[in-house]
């Protein structure tokens, strides 16, 4: 993907308005640190537990952390004002499951690592950019680190992740974009849902 079309995107979802500013909450690197803080857990016990187990723990932490309608809805673009109600929360209700049994699935292994924040930067529109990293002890000392900026927003119900950002410049809000595209464009809203329910059970069942 271009990197500009990247850039373009990432700045088109940030100018999105966001209703209840005035929420209260946890700052956006306690809500970074609290959904790390299960996913190392997670990650912990991951030998004695199944995806579905873990998706199950996780269940809870992702819904706290992230803005599943609100990241589905800018992943979708045009298609889902094209997209009936029913549609919409279909589709929201799939993007949901399938990120969290991409979490389950990824994180089912544990050899020393843990995570780090560097620091928070306010960002374009009012959000917070929060700077981590996902750390893996290696021989010698010579760790290897993974860069995830987790872009945030507030909402009624406080500081939300919209987006992450690897290693500072792929936007995963975007890969999603380019994916999604075509199928809602060709099938609509209802065969974006099925696939993600697909997915997610491709996931959990592993």
């Amino acid at each position: 993907m271009p990197r500009v079309y990247r850039i373009f995107l990432v700045i088109l979802f940030l100018g999105f308005a966001i209703k209840g500013s005035h929420a209260t909450g946890i700052s956006p690197d306690e809500v970074i640190g609290v959904f790390h803080d299960v996913l190392l857990n997670v990650m912990k016990k991951a030998n004695l537990t199944t995806p579905k187990e873990r998706y199950l723990h996780l269940e809870s932490a992702c819904d706290k952390a992230f803005a599943f309608d609100f990241m589905i809805k800018l992943a979708s673009g045009t298609s889902w004002r094209k997209a009936d109600k029913h549609q919409q929360i279909e589709l929201a209700k799939a993007f949901r499951r399938m990120t969290i049994a991409t979490y389950a699935y990824r994180f089912k292994n544990y050899s020393g690592q843990f995570f780090k924040t560097i620091k928070t930067l306010a960002g374009m529109r009012k959000t917070h950019l929060v700077y981590t990293q996902i750390i893996t002890p290696g021989s010698k000392n010579q760790n290897k680190s993974v860069q995830l900026t987790y872009v945030t927003r507030k909402f009624s119900t406080g500081w939300k992740i919209v987006d992450i950002l690897l290693e500072g410049g792929i936007s995963e809000l975007s890969v999603r974009h380019s994916e999604y595209r075509t199928i809602l464009r060709t099938n609509g809203a209802r065969k974006l849902a099925e696939l993600l329910n697909r997915k997610a059970d491709q996931l959990i069942s592993n």
